[in-house]
């Protein structure tokens, strides 16, 4: 017989059913038991996770079918005082099951959404991101600067889509398109793109926050948190700020 701490080994490195589970599921040991609803469990995570992943491509593949290219297209950073609004336009392959576990990039850790991004960039069969600068969104707000970096994104693809799917917002574009609200949670497509935007975003600002490190950039991604307002009356605005946001536009 086996002892507990070898069957926990073992089921620590099963990945899918094998005819010695058996005899675990049945075994009596307390520490067993406790091994094999750990792994019974973890199990059950991946399912959900497949189910999730199928459903955001069967979404997906509603807008054509299998030889469709849908192009997801999402941003970050509307709402911050600081730094660019990033937008991302993502082609996937069907299915790309390398993504599984891919959500709104709110959902994710920082680590996870790297990790993420990294798989998206290689399993893409194009991306691109876009930087509106501040002076961009001050002087035709926020809305419209999103808009017009997302049209940028999809129209620098090196593939045409035949449908664009955006997280809510409608681009003054030529292809066929559709605005999904909380399309991140929706489209495989648009998560992808959710999370390209989201990393370039966070890359962006922890760089921010190396060239002005009294404004904790790196901490609140140029948010109005308590700390980024103490730093503003302290220190002001940088070209980095929008002016056309509060409270900074007061201050100026």
């Amino acid at each position: 017989m086996k002892t507990i701490k070898e069957i926990t080994a073992a089921l620590k490195e099963a990945e899918e059913w094998q005819d010695w589970m058996t005899g675990v599921a049945t075994d009596e040991r307390a520490g067993v038991q406790k091994a094999w609803q750990s792994w019974e469990k973890r199990q059950e995570k991946k399912q959900q996770l497949l189910q999730e992943h199928q459903a955001k491509v069967d979404f997906d593949k509603s807008y054509g079918g299998e030889n469709t290219l849908i192009a997801g297209v999402d941003e970050a950073g509307r709402g911050p005082l600081a730094g660019p609004v990033v937008t991302a336009a993502v082609i996937l392959p069907t299915n790309c099951e390398a993504l599984v576990g891919l959500n709104d990039s709110k959902q994710l850790s920082k680590d996870k959404r790297n990790a993420y991004a990294a798989l998206v960039k290689e399993h893409a069969l194009s991306y691109f991101i876009h930087f509106q600068s501040a002076q961009q969104i001050d002087e035709l707000n926020i809305y419209e600067a999103t808009k017009q970096s997302m049209k940028t994104s999809v129209e620098s693809l090196s593939i045409k889509p035949n449908y664009v799917l955006v997280d809510a917002m409608t681009l003054p574009i030529s292809i066929p398109q559709d605005s999904i609200i909380k399309g991140d949670a929706k489209s495989l497509a648009i998560a992808a793109a959710s999370i390209l935007a989201k990393t370039a975003r966070d890359d962006y600002m922890d760089h921010l926050d190396e060239e002005f490190p009294m404004y904790g950039f790196a901490q609140h991604a140029g948010y109005g948190t308590k700390q980024h307002l103490k730093a503003l009356e302290e220190f002001g605005p940088t070209i980095h700020h929008r002016k056309s946001f509060e409270p900074i536009k007061s201050m100026l």
